[in-house]
């Protein structure tokens, strides 16, 4: 019952806020259109998978999985559903599944109207997906649910004495593929036996990835000091080049002026915000150095550049083929960002101090493959080291390497445990 007064406030609040927002209205706008999408493709006589989503890094990591079922068991049709934009905006039009659109919010009647319509033989809700309403129908209906790649910690609500009520939702599912053995045993201290830990696709997701990566012309050129166009006979130097992914300010309040002060070696930088005022501030950062931006250069242009900054979306995963370190931005704001997409391209990778919530990061420290910094000083005695000691520099690159190939495997997992 407060279960639902909090939703209808939820909507409420949408519906309000759609006003102002364009994000909101986005969201707004796509939940009451999905019953019409839905109506207009669904398949009377398919066999439907539905797979849930909150956002774009929760479709990658059910990705692995969508495309295995697609290839493996043609037989069924894919429905995948996301709750936000930044999910929607960009996969509306991913070829891997059959329909693709909002989810209604968790109303009693919008989920009986939704699985009215789409009567799927099974559903996955990846990570942190626990709609009640949704959830106690597809259990109603004897319709096996799974949560993959799910992790749990003991400060969640589910494991708090006032939210017991609210943990009867994880009742509903019929078996989580939780990525570590301590989410198993908060489940299962709570009652919940049918868990398996599997590890997390995100694993699979990446290999995947660099097997598809891009080929960049820049990137190489950039690299090599020669642009492919160019005559053979011009020299290859094959230039070490530190690549820094998703920055943000006070991660590059650390690194440019360390690399102001080491000409050998490039600078690749792929900030997380790409506009323009924050890039007008990175290059008032760099000194002495030739600069070049990629929608603006060219193969040419970047072979004679010290520092290349990626201004577009798409490369990040291809461009960490082109690097020999990493470091991964966020680590001084909310949190890091992906540390995987760098670690699979066998490289060092470096992040700052709010890393503990990430476990791959906390693998990746432990493996060797990883290091933590929190200062200046911290940042230059590691990347001294790194760059002085050849050794050191690949042994700690090929642990990250190995970190991720060990770990990868989930997908294959979650397959054999689901009766398709």
């Amino acid at each position: 019952m407060i279960y639902n007064i909090v939703i209808y406030f939820v909507l409420w609040g949408i519906a309000i806020a759609s006003l102002f927002n364009e994000k909101v209205r986005k969201m707004w706008r796509g939940e009451r259109e999905a019953f019409r999408i839905l109506k207009q493709k669904v398949d009377p006589n398919a066999k439907y998978i539905w797979f849930h989503a909150a956002s774009l890094g929760e479709f990658e990591q059910g990705r692995p999985l969508m495309e295995r079922i697609r290839k493996d068991y043609p037989q069924y049709k894919i429905l995948l559903t996301f709750y936000s934009p930044s999910g929607y905006e960009v996969r509306k039009n991913y070829e891997g599944a059959d329909i693709i659109c909002y989810m209604p919010v968790d109303t009693r009647l919008n989920a009986i109207r939704f699985l009215r319509l789409v009567r799927p033989v099974m559903a996955f809700f990846i990570k942190y997906e626990f709609w009640s309403n949704f959830l106690h129908i597809l259990k109603h209906r004897n319709i096996p649910t799974y949560s993959v790649s799910s992790i749990f910690r003991e400060d969640q609500v589910f494991f708090k004495w006032y939210g017991r009520n609210y943990a009867g939702v994880l009742k509903c599912f019929t078996r989580f593929f939780v990525q570590n053995e301590e989410s198993k045993r908060l489940l299962e201290g709570i009652g919940i036996t049918a868990v398996d830990v599997v590890g997390d696709t995100r694993f699979d997701r990446v290999l995947q990835i660099k097997e598809a990566a891009k080929q960049l012309p820049i990137c190489e050129a950039f690299r090599t000091g020669v642009a492919s166009s160019q005559s053979a006979d011009v020299p290859h130097h094959d230039f070490k080049v530190f690549v820094a992914g998703s920055s943000w300010p006070p991660d590059e309040n650390i690194f440019i002026p360390f690399f102001n002060e080491h000409k050998d070696w490039r600078l690749l930088i792929a900030p997380h915000v790409i506009a323009e005022e924050h890039l007008k501030l990175i290059l008032s950062l760099i000194k002495g150095k030739k600069v070049v931006r990629y929608t603006q250069t060219t193969p040419e242009e970047a072979a004679e550049a010290d520092v290349l900054i990626i201004d577009c979306f798409g490369l990040l995963s291809s461009m960490y083929n082109y690097g020999d370190v990493a470091y991964i931005g966020g680590g001084f704001g909310v949190g890091i960002h992906n540390t995987l997409e760098a670690a699979v391209w066998n490289m060092p990778v470096i992040f700052g101090p709010n890393n503990k919530k990430f476990q791959e990061a906390q693998g990746l420290l432990k493996s060797g493959g990883g290091f933590e910094i929190n200062t200046y000083e911290d940042f230059s005695g590691l990347m001294s080291s790194l760059m002085n000691d050849e050794t050191f520099l690949k042994q700690a690159g090929d642990k990250a390497g190995a970190f991720v190939a060990h770990l990868a495997g989930a997908t294959d997992k979650v397959l054999a445990s689901v009766k398709l």
